[in-house]
C-alpha cells in the first residue's frame, strides 16, 4: 500500500474510532442505568466497547474503500455514511445521559434505516464495503431489541 493510501486509511479509521471513543467516554452508563431491569440476553458491559471498536474499524475500512473509488456514486454514499455516524453517536447521550430510553429506541430505528440506506449506496460503489457493514446492521438490530426490552421491563 502506498504511503498516501496508508495515510488516507488511517484518516478514515480515525474518524469513527476517535468519535466513538469520545462519545463513549462522555456518556458512560450511570448508576441509573445499572439499576434498570435488563433482559436475560443483555451482554455483560465489557462486551460493548469490544464490539463497537470492531464495528468502528469496519466502518472506517468501508468508508475508505468508498472514498478511494472513482465511482461518482461515492459522494452520496459518503454523505449517508456521515449522517448515520452522527445519528449513531447521538444515541449514547440520549440513552445514558438524558435517560430518554423510548426516544433512544426510536432513534436507533432511524439509525437502522440510515444504515440500510448506506449499505445499498455502498453496494453500488463497492460490494466489499457494503458487506463489511452487515455486522453493524445486525448489531444495531440486536441493540434495538435490547433497548426496547429495557423500556418494556422498566415501565
Amino acid at each position: 500500500m502506498r504511503r498516501r493510501n496508508q495515510k488516507a486509511l488511517f484518516f478514515f479509521l480515525a474518524i469513527p474510532l476517535g468519535l466513538g471513543f469520545l462519545i463513549g467516554f462522555l456518556s458512560q452508563p450511570t448508576a441509573s442505568y445499572e439499576a434498570l431491569v435488563k433482559p436475560f440476553f443483555a451482554p455483560p458491559g465489557f462486551v460493548f466497547p469490544i464490539v463497537w471498536t470492531i464495528l468502528y474499524l469496519l466502518m472506517g475500512i468501508s468508508s475508505y474503500l468508498i472514498a478511494q473509488s472513482n465511482n461518482p456514486r461515492r459522494y452520496p454514499a459518503l454523505i449517508t455514511y456521515m449522517e448515520q455516524l452522527f445519528v449513531n453517536l447521538a444515541w449514547s447521550p440520549i440513552f445514558f445521559t438524558l435517560n430518554f430510553r423510548f426516544l433512544a429506541f426510536l432513534w436507533i430505528l432511524f439509525l437502522i434505516y440510515l444504515v440500510v440506506k448506506m449499505i445499498v449506496q455502498f453496494k453500488r460503489v463497492s460490494h466489499r464495503a457494503a458487506y463489511l457493514q452487515i455486522p453493524y446492521l445486525l448489531w444495531l438490530i440486536f441493540a434495538a431489541l435490547l433497548n426496547f426490552s429495557i423500556v418494556i421491563l422498566n415501565l
